[in-house]
Parts: structure tokens; C-alpha cells; sequence
């Protein structure tokens, strides 16, 4: 998987599937996931369909560039954001979520491509929303997935999936495989695969364990405020999924950039939760390639 400086300081792991003449779609992940969690079959699936596909890992995460210069204790953050301490807040976190768009269209740029279609999941659609609005000449069309506006009111968590997100995980490679199995509270009801978040886990911790990257896209991510006044004057033509089973990001949050972007169209999908379980990829290929055609 090669490497590519996307500006001065930041270098970006990237992975490519099909033909480089087809329409390119850049597939933008969340929260401390590498690129292996958009599966290279999933890709395959997109890239058969007639599209050139792009994954990558995000700053900070996987094999891209690391903030080690500049440490967050996680814990400490949240406790400081708790306590309405927003100054504080962002003086420990030294990048925004526009910082991790720019990175997207860095890479695009450095590939040669002018325009494509995003496609971003929980943090990676704020990150793509990012990308629509501060570049929409170079994005095509966009799809926000599991995602929300960065409004507080919208796409809350329950209790028991904000409990798994915010506890550290194990640094022994058993115990981080084994508490992945803890992922399955915001899975699918009906296709949650606890063998599943074990492989990607194991995969994940083999390839580029990193977990003190996740404080920072935390921060950039809980700091990057609403969107949705310049969301309800987006024009890039938008898709928006949403599954219903989602409690990490609630369907509210994919309802409500549905209900802000002018024309956006919204796939509320049952039997998904904050996952892309395999048994649904051929709904959601379907759909961004109807999307992205």
C-alpha cells in the first residue's frame, strides 16, 4: 500500500481498486479505523460496477501520518469538554476536521484526479460533508453515511454504545481482539458477526496498532461544530444512508443532513446498524452506484 505526501506535514496510506479510467470514488473512514474496515471485497464490489475506488487511513491512523508531538489524553478531553470548558478543549487538539478533509483532496490531487465521488461512514461523512463544502468543484457527488451535522441534538448515542466508544482498549493483542466482540452493540441486530469485528480487529491491530492517534480525531471531530447552516447551501448532489439500527450516530442524524442539503436524497436501510454487514452490501453497492453513475 503506498504512501503519498498530501502536504508538507501529512503523508497518506492509500489503496486503489479497478480501472484508474473509470469514475474514481474516494471511500473516507471514522473514528480510529484503518482502511481494511471499508473490506477489500466491499471494494471489488464497487470497482466491478464500473467505478475506480480509493480507501485510505486517515491522519493519524493506520500507516498515514502520526501527531505524536502532540499527545491527548482522551479521558482528560472529554472530561473538559464535559465541563463547558471549550477553550481548553481546543488547545489540546492541534487539527480540525477541515485539516482531515484537506487531506482527502491532497490525495486526490496527488492521484491526478481532479473530481470524484466521496463517500465517507460515521467521522469519514463529516469529513466528506467537510470536503462538499469547503471544495465542492472537486466533489462530484457526495454520500454521507451513518453520520450526522455536527448539531449536538442529532445522531446521539445511547448510553451502552457511548460507554464501548469511550473505554480504552486492551494494548495485548488477545484483549484487543477479544473486545471487539464489545462493537456488536451498535451492530446489525440481525447481522451483527462477532467473528467478523474479531478478524477486522486482528487484522487492524497486526497492520498498525495505533491507539493514541484516536484522542486527536476525537477532538477534531467533537470541536468541529455544526454544520448546518452551511449544509442547508450545499449544492453537490447528496446521498444520504442511514441504517435503522444504528445506536452509536441515531437515524436522526442521517434524517436530519437529509432534511438540510437541498435535494438530498435519503436510503434508510432496516436490519443495518453501524456497521456494513455483508448481507447488505448488495443494497448499498446498488445504491452508490446509482448514485455515483
Amino acid at each position: 500500500m503506498p504512501n503519498v505526501a498530501v502536504s508538507p506535514e501529512v503523508s497518506i496510506a492509500y489503496e486503489s481498486f479497478g480501472d484508474p479510467g473509470d469514475p474514481p470514488v474516494l471511500l473516507v473512514m471514522g473514528l480510529g479505523a484503518q482502511m481494511l474496515a471499508w473490506h477489500e471485497d466491499f471494494c471489488r464490489a464497487l470497482a466491478d460496477r464500473g467505478r475506480y475506488v480509493i480507501r485510505y487511513d486517515n491522519r493519524d491512523c493506520g500507516l498515514s501520518t502520526r501527531f505524536d508531538e502532540h499527545p491527548v489524553d482522551t479521558g482528560e478531553f472529554i472530561a473538559t469538554v464535559g465541563s463547558g470548558d471549550i477553550p481548553a478543549a481546543l488547545a489540546m487538539v492541534t487539527y480540525r476536521l477541515r485539516d482531515m478533509a484537506d487531506d482527502g483532496l491532497g490525495l486526490l490531487t496527488a492521484l491526478g484526479i481532479g473530481r470524484a465521488h466521496v463517500v465517507g461512514t460515521s467521522m469519514g461523512g463529516m469529513i466528506a460533508q467537510t470536503m462538499a463544502l469547503s471544495a465542492p468543484d472537486r466533489v462530484l457527488t457526495l454520500t454521507s453515511m451513518m453520520s450526522s451535522t455536527g448539531e449536538s441534538e442529532y445522531g446521539l448515542s445511547t448510553p451502552q454504545a457511548q460507554a464501548v466508544v469511550s473505554a480504552p482498549k486492551p494494548a495485548d493483542r488477545e484483549g484487543y481482539v477479544a473486545a471487539a466482540e464489545k462493537e456488536l452493540v451498535w451492530a446489525s441486530r440481525r447481522y451483527g458477526d462477532a467473528a467478523a469485528l474479531r478478524e477486522l480487529a486482528a487484522a487492524s491491530y497486526d497492520r498498525a496498532y495505533y491507539p493514541a492517534g484516536i484522542g486527536r480525531q476525537l477532538g477534531a471531530m467533537v470541536l468541529g461544530g455544526s454544520r448546518a447552516d452551511a449544509l442547508r447551501g450545499l449544492r453537490v448532489p447528496t446521498l444520504v444512508i442511514h441504517g435503522l439500527d444504528d445506536t452509536l450516530i441515531s437515524p436522526s442524524g442521517g434524517k436530519r443532513t437529509a432534511e438540510l442539503v437541498p435535494g438530498a436524497e435519503l436510503l434508510l436501510i432496516p436490519d443495518m446498524g453501524h456497521d456494513r454487514p455483508r448481507e447488505l452490501w448488495p443494497v448499498l453497492v446498488d445504491a452508490l452506484a446509482a448514485h455515483t453513475g
